[in-house]
């Protein structure tokens, strides 16, 4: 059973991945890897001079913060009346509320329709669910069927299909990470909450049976020569497995894995920090990594302006230490739909 100074390390440490893999994959979004080669040689680091996080790190401030204030009790129209007050209703940043997904959402919500059709858009099948749900699985730690119920809660107001399962694949993998699992238990953890002949399970496995051989393979498994987008939640939660499969959970290796196959690097990376960090703690976090994460700046969602990633991490964080851990049985449980424990 961890601590709650443990908790409190891997939930720091999950959040702040995530900060962190995104910031690190910003630069590399929608590249493919010889273009990063040709600009970079291989990335190690920050490639430039002010590393933030993106929507990926705003999004999940937002969902972070509503479940902070709603917990289980979590509903859609909680979801949807936190994005018409933080978002829909009012100004937007320059990146006008991030993704096509989000997009999407917002021109649903503004036209009056609520959930779940605010999520029939043409990017429902996003990873926009996934690049926040790392949060789902902070607080319901040692809870992979609760963290996906309620990650697929939040996107009911943004998602759909492929888009859910992709979600909910991260937040039951984060909550078993929470608990210290090995890296076979938490992949089998996101495998068991998603149906198995999902695109995102059957890409999620590719990803992970090939992690050994490295970057080429797990990029060749699950990305399809030639498709234009690049937030396919199939294709980026697979890949952000593969990645954090391929290093055993070690964090730098795990997000410069991600990022360095480029597609839709920051939220790859942004997964496999998560992963990673929760699995590991916040001290396996490079300190020249850490420090230039600061409070969000509001460029995608200014009302998210001044909020700090670990402020939402110590806010999920349990009181008391989680009273389970990871079984055969619960895997079952939690592939038939899972229950409040």
């Amino acid at each position: 059973m961890a601590s709650t100074t443990a908790l409190r390390e891997r939930a720091r440490g999950a959040l702040l991945g995530l900060a962190v893999g995104d910031a690190l994959g910003a630069p590399a979004e929608n590249l493919k890897p010889s273009e990063i080669r040709a600009r970079w040689g291989r990335i190690t680091g920050y490639v430039t001079d002010t590393p933030a996080g993106t929507d990926d790190t705003e999004y999940a401030i937002l969902s972070g913060l509503l479940l902070a204030r709603h917990g289980s009790a979590l509903t859609p129209a909680h979801v949807q009346s936190a994005w018409h007050a933080w978002i829909a209703d009012r100004d937007e940043g320059p990146f006008r509320g991030a993704g096509f997904s989000e997009r999407g959402t917002l021109e649903n919500l503004r036209r009056g329709l609520t959930a779940p059709v605010t999520a029939q858009h043409r990017h429902a099948w996003s990873d926009g669910l996934a690049m926040r749900a790392a949060v789902f699985g902070v607080f319901a730690a040692g809870r992979p069927a609760e963290a996906a119920r309620l990650a697929a809660i939040d996107g009911s107001v943004s998602h759909e299909g492929e888009g859910i399962y992709g979600g909910q694949a991260v937040a039951a993998g984060v909550a078993a990470a929470m608990t210290g699992a090995p890296p076979i238990t938490v992949i089998a953890s996101a495998l068991a909450v998603i149906p198995s002949d999902s695109w995102t399970a059957r890409s999620l496995r590719r990803a992970v049976s090939v992690s050994h051989q490295g970057e080429r393979a797990i990029r060749s498994a699950v990305v399809i020569a030639g498709y234009p987008w690049t937030d396919l939640a199939p294709e980026a939660v697979a890949l952000a497995f593969g990645a954090y499969a391929h290093a055993n959970a070690d964090f730098p290796t795990s997000v410069l894995t991600a990022v360095n196959m480029g597609r839709d690097a920051d939220t790859t990376a942004a997964v496999a920090g998560a992963l990673s960090g929760a699995t590991q703690g916040i001290t396996a976090i490079p300190h020249h990594w850490a420090t230039p994460i600061g409070p969000a700046k509001g460029s995608c969602l200014p009302e998210m302006s001044g909020h700090h990633i670990l402020d939402v991490a110590d806010l999920l964080t349990p009181t008391e230490p989680p009273k389970w851990t990871p079984t055969r049985s619960d895997f079952a449980l939690a592939a038939e739909g899972g229950e409040d424990r």
